[in-house]
């Protein structure tokens, strides 16, 4: 996959090396040239570019990139970036982070946004996760689709322990993609028991969440 990330701070090199490791073709766009350093992430190509920039842009043959991550640390050029991308460029991915989270509603399919990442929700929602039990916790927004990563602790006294997962009767559009027991993560089947601790990761439309929620709760 090739993949264009506007912004070589440390956010912008740090996913291009994960990326790395993942045999993705990855360039790296900076406009400050006394931050492009290919030593500091070996293996991925680097264009001095203003990346808010058409012109920088069409020079850099963006249109031949599958996925744009907009990960500057400025919440307006990350909006610029991923709008070009999308409108002039037809990048089939657009990625974007949000530096402030009072910004965090601007960052939609209205801007060519598919997924928007805000590291203090992130945060926050992993503390949530960690310790609150028998509630929803949503991880992620897929702003594309309109739907949510969530994610939901069974409490010990679970009445759905023993149970097999075709027996949850989900609402419609939610899909449970793994169940988190310990160190494991495991592909649910339809006959795979539930236990009290498992950790339901769905993915589900916000309109649906509340029903999720009650149906998860509810004995069968």
């Amino acid at each position: 996959m090739k993949v264009a990330i506007a912004g070589a701070g440390a956010v912008g090199r740090a996913i291009a090396r994960e990326l790395l490791v993942n045999e993705h073709d990855v360039t790296l766009f900076e406009k400050n040239r006394t931050h492009i350093d290919p030593v500091a992430v070996p293996g991925a190509n680097w264009v001095h570019a203003d990346a808010c920039e058409l012109s920088d842009l069409e020079a850099a043959g963006l249109q031949t990139f599958d996925v744009m991550i907009a990960a500057t640390g400025d919440d307006k050029a990350n909006l610029v970036v991923s709008l070009l991308a999308t409108t002039e460029f037809a990048v089939s991915r657009v990625v974007a982070r949000v530096n402030d989270p009072r910004n965090e509603w601007l960052f939609n399919e209205d801007w060519g946004i598919d997924v928007a990442v805000s590291t203090p929700r992130m945060l926050a929602s992993l503390v949530e996760e960690a310790v609150t039990v028998g509630d929803l916790v949503r991880l992620m927004t897929f702003r594309q689709g309109q739907a949510n990563l969530v994610e939901l602790t069974l409490p010990d006294d679970t009445p759905l322990a023993g149970k097999a997962v075709r027996r949850l009767k989900l609402p419609r559009d939610v899909a449970l993609v793994a169940i988190i027991r310990g160190r494991r993560v495991i592909v649910p089947q339809s006959d795979d028991p539930l236990e009290g601790g498992d950790e339901l990761v769905f993915i589900a439309p916000e309109e649906s969440e509340d029903e999720l929620h009650q149906t998860i709760k509810a004995p069968i």
